[in-house]
């Protein structure tokens, strides 16, 4: 397996990282600051954690209709592209007086041009790293992500401390554009990994392709529901403890960093492949404890604890692609980015919802509950055609009876 050390020295992954690390840090202290913006205004955990998290919900949309673009688009123009309107967007996020119904509008509006973003990304690391070099590549870029988010909400909670949200809004637009820039004049200009046009049509056709292998399914069944039930949890922070979020979720990805870097570089390939399971039941038994209101060292333990069984995604990922052909590795990934931020969308409003009509730290118990019990069902699912496999070896070897 390749060093870390030796994928920089891989032409355009250096400014591939780079640019995708400046995104990480304008979402985080983006997010922080409009999450916090409309908690100040409204007092409603339900939409502070759309707010947040709605973006995610937009992509469904984008993997109905978008998603052969992942492929069928060139890779620096269109990664330059969404970071220029994430940049536009959240400088419109920091209009005074914007109204809250125009805020959510530019939420979903970029959520929905975010679709398209992992399958151009994750393909195109796919395309620039050798066949064993995405596994590492994808942790390091998951390890930088959970440092980022370090940065990001630390860094956020102060600025939110010395500065009012919208100044943070601007702080994160600034970020995008510096990501636009480095994504433009630091990769190269390649064509699309297939031919065609990005049509609707051709999307179906392809996400058909990929649902339609049990395997595949189970796969990003695994890789959208648990990790989407858990970030339920985390879309309560703000609102389970409005002075503490930032520091929840430093510590959560503070966990996330420790988790990959065990996963994608410690552990051997034979290891490894049966964590996934155990990782998914670690990511969402911690939140459990949150039932009893715990103090806010307990909470940081729980939320750094957890947030190291994010890594399940590199086990699983790794065996998406070996169950997928390479001409739709950007598809394939780019479904499994929309599914999952979709689901985490979908799991953020759902736990807002409870945690309306409850508490958030009743609702953060509820969510992690289901997360387990999804993790579980799937477990037992993926159990039965190996062990009906086995039954029929074994029957097959047992020498039929003598003719008489």
């Amino acid at each position: 397996m390749p060093s870390y050390r030796s994928l920089f020295r891989t032409p355009e992954f250096g400014p591939l990282f780079l640019g995708v690390a400046l995104q990480t840090a304008a979402q985080t202290v983006g997010g922080l600051a409009l999450g916090t913006l409309v908690y100040r205004a409204t007092g409603s955990p339900l939409l502070s954690a759309i707010s947040m998290f709605g973006p995610s919900l937009a992509q469904v949309l984008g993997a109905t209709f978008l998603l052969s673009g992942a492929d069928r688009l060139p890779p620096r123009t269109t990664l330059a592209a969404i970071a220029l309107a994430f940049a536009a967007g959240t400088a419109l996020q920091a209009l005074p007086g914007l109204p809250t119904g125009a805020l959510f509008a530019v939420v979903l509006l970029l959520g929905l041009v975010a679709s398209l973003g992992g399958g151009v990304r994750w393909g195109l690391l796919n395309e620039i790293l050798a066949k064993d070099g995405y596994l590492p590549g994808r942790s390091l870029f998951n390890m930088m992500s959970g440092l980022m988010q370090i940065a990001g909400f630390g860094t956020g909670g102060v600025l939110l401390a010395a500065f009012s949200p919208r100044t943070c809004l601007l702080l994160a637009s600034a970020l995008y554009l510096a990501a636009a820039l480095v994504l433009r004049l630091g990769l190269t200009a390649r064509p699309p990994r297939a031919a065609g046009r990005p049509t609707p049509a051709a999307t179906w056709r392809t996400n058909a392709l990929l649902w339609s292998d049990r395997s595949r399914r189970l796969t990003y069944l695994g890789l959208w529901l648990p990790n989407g039930l858990v970030v339920g949890c985390e879309s309560l922070y703000v609102s389970y403890d409005p002075g503490a979020a930032g520091t929840l979720f430093a510590c959560g990805a503070l966990g996330m960093f420790a988790g990959d870097l065990t996963v994608g570089r410690l552990l051997p390939s034979a290891v490894r492949a049966r964590l996934a399971t155990p990782l998914l039941l670690l990511l969402a038994a911690p939140y459990l404890l949150f039932a009893a209101h715990p103090p806010l060292a307990v909470a940081v333990v729980c939320a750094t604890t957890a947030c190291a069984g994010f890594a399940a995604s590199l086990v699983q990922q790794e065996r998406l692609m070996s169950l997928t052909p390479d001409e739709l590795a950007g598809h394939a990934l780019g479904l499994h980015s929309a599914g999952m931020l979709t689901l985490q969308g979908v799991s953020a409003t759902l736990a807002g919802s409870v945690a309306q009509l409850t508490s958030p730290a009743t609702a953060m118990t509820v969510m992690a509950a289901a997360s387990l019990a999804v993790t579980l069902a799937l477990a037992t699912a993926a159990r039965r055609p190996a062990a009906a496999e086995a039954a029929a070896e074994a029957a097959a070897a047992v020498p039929e009876p003598a003719a008489r």
